[in-house]
């Protein structure tokens, strides 16, 4: 899942950036409204975190002005400010969702987890594809009661297929999804962690799960090779 941070305060802003990528997102950074609101036209996030206090255009600005341009992107307002009226606001001009600083990281990962699971359709903490499980909580996979080590990268790139699974996904959208704006597009990167998590949920099983659609991208889903076209 992918994810832009808006904090102007440097120090706060990798901090947090650090622990989400050990968590298995990717993270782009703004520092500003005006840079929060390019990003947010350029690509395609799962979700905003978003200071209140920003130099220029503040947070409510900023989200009052995604929702008019029509976007629907889950935004958790971040402020030190716990005043009624300043929650009213935020909610009011579309957030989410609000926490108050200071916060425990855990905290922050919970209300993430939450809007990440709102949306047109719930999304389950347990993802099942025939044999495969996936622990969205714990980030704990299981194949036919066999335990799979995965890389970070890997794990979130097997979370953001079984999502979607039945699909053709596009290397574009895995791109824009799993890595994050420093991703190089002309590079083999999907292609290698496609066959390193191929080696680890599908060796030795009958049923394969991760196939590549030639010219379109990859379907996620049990078969054979009349999958793979």
């Amino acid at each position: 899942m992918r994810i832009l941070l808006v904090e102007d305060e440097p120090s706060a802003a990798l901090m947090m950036a650090k622990g989400l990528r050990e968590q298995t997102y990717a993270v782009d950074l703004a520092e500003d409204g005006d840079g929060a609101l390019y990003q947010a036209g350029v690509n395609d996030y799962d979700l905003i975190i978003l200071d209140i206090m920003l130099p220029g255009k503040d947070g409510f600005e900023v989200c009052r002005e995604l929702r008019a341009a029509g976007s629907s992107v889950p935004v958790l307002m971040l402020t030190a400010r716990d005043t009624i009226d300043d929650r009213v606001e935020g909610l009011d001009t579309g957030a989410d969702d609000y926490l108050t600083k200071p916060f425990d990281f855990r905290e922050l990962l919970a209300h993430i987890r939450a809007l990440l699971r709102r949306g047109q359709a719930l999304r389950p903490d347990v993802i099942r594809v025939d044999s495969l499980e996936i622990d969205t909580r714990t980030r704990r996979v299981v194949r036919a009661g066999r335990s799979i080590y995965l890389t970070a990268k890997e794990y979130a790139l097997l979370e953001y297929l079984a999502r979607r699974a039945g699909e053709v996904v596009s290397r574009g959208d895995i791109a824009e999804h799993v890595w994050d704006e420093n991703f190089d597009i002309f590079s083999n990167l999907i292609e290698v962690y496609v066959q390193r998590l191929r080696r680890k949920i599908d060796d030795g099983c009958g049923t394969k799960l991760l196939h590549t659609r030639r010219g379109a991208g990859y379907v996620f889903a049990p078969g054979g090779p009349e999958l793979d076209a």
